[in-house]
């Protein structure tokens, strides 16, 4: 069946953040003259410090801008890691929750299409498989119908804080990987394939309780929670072999004990973690992890640690919440066919 073409961008706002960790030279001009070619009007914003990207895409965005409405970005380019896409799809989801319901495009007038240039560029990965960045974001800004498409995605929504959840939220081994890697001299996805064995070596499993829509998932000791999202995590671990994007429902996976947190970081790498006792799958609206014995829960989304002032997490789906560039097909990922991915008893609505 042809894929419907998409109506294409014709002004862009560039959030590039310098620190990126893998932005090479030249990067961000070969961005800019790719859009400069194609798009109306293309304006850049360098962030400067935590903040800086929902700052200034919030300033875009807004009724009343200093060069009048006719100058509000319909495109927001991401340039960075995973961490710079979070800032700018916290921003747009809360513009657009502001708006009126649009036809395709974010009810606040602006897409997001992302430059991958981080540690795990996870968020890339989900939308565009491998594809080389140059030729994706010319596919976006030409809209072009046999190479990209604009769709409307669910996000996450963190209750306890109100954050929105893009990439996925992770308790466990996962989040105590974010902090094994700030000892990790190296770049890119490598960081992330050293951190986790090293936070893996002295994890101990936490008694842990998940539950979908009020059903439970699991109880006992838990090595992680997932929740999500995209298929994968770091940019390659496929942790959520089964999720969609827009079918309006949140994935999640456990990890119990019985598998060896030392085991998770190969397993998951090699898109085998699903085949393995102990590991539960469930699909629903609304899932709350928890942490049993009292103690603060360790758990991140989108790469960014939350504060440990919580023994619990729980997160509603938004159906439809973001409009984003992406492939014309999900990415291909090969998943056991024979039923190989249960939902843990948990049945998807």
């Amino acid at each position: 069946m042809p894929i419907a073409a998409s109506p294409a961008p014709r002004r862009a706002l560039v959030v590039v953040n310098p620190t990126a960790g893998t932005l090479r030279s030249g990067v961000l001009e070969q961005v800019l003259r790719l859009c400069r070619q194609h798009l109306q009007d293309v304006a850049v914003h360098r962030t400067t410090h935590r903040g800086s990207a929902a700052e200034a895409v919030r300033a875009a965005l807004a009724p009343a801008t200093a060069a009048g409405a006719g100058a509000v970005p319909d495109l927001v380019v991401a340039v960075g890691g995973d961490g710079t896409v979070h800032e700018v799809v916290r921003a747009l989801a809360a513009a657009d929750a502001k708006g009126a319901p649009g036809a395709g495009r974010s009810r606040a007038g602006a897409a997001l299409a992302i430059v991958p240039a981080g540690t795990g560029n996870s968020g890339y990965r989900m939308l565009w498989a491998e594809q080389p960045w140059h030729q994706s974001l010319r596919a976006t800004v030409t809209g072009d119908p046999a190479r990209a498409r604009l769709r409307r995605v669910d996000l996450g929504r963190l209750e306890e804080t109100g954050g929105p959840v893009l990439l996925g939220a992770c308790s466990g081994l996962i989040a105590q990987g974010l902090i094994a890697a700030r000892s990790v001299a190296a770049a890119g996805r490598e960081k992330y394939a050293r951190a986790l064995p090293d936070a893996a070596a002295s994890f101990t499993p936490y008694p842990g309780r998940v539950t979908v829509d009020g059903q439970l998932l699991h109880e006992g000791a838990t090595v992680l929670a997932n929740v999500g999202g995209g298929r994968h995590r770091g940019g390659q671990y496929l942790v959520l072999p089964r999720s969609e994007l827009d079918d309006g429902l949140l994935d999640v996976c456990v990890v119990g004990d019985e598998v060896a947190p030392a085991e998770v970081a190969d397993l998951a790498r090699a898109g085998l973690l699903h085949t393995r006792a102990g590991v539960v799958h469930g699909r629903g609206r609304r899932i709350r992890v928890e942490r049993t014995d009292g103690l603060p829960l360790l758990f991140e989304h989108d790469g960014e640690l939350q504060p440990l002032g919580f023994t619990s997490m729980t997160v509603g789906v938004l159906p439809g919440a973001l409009a984003i560039w992406g492939a014309p097909r999900e990415e291909e990922t090969r998943v056991d066919t024979q039923g190989a991915v249960p939902l843990g008893g948990v049945a998807a609505p």
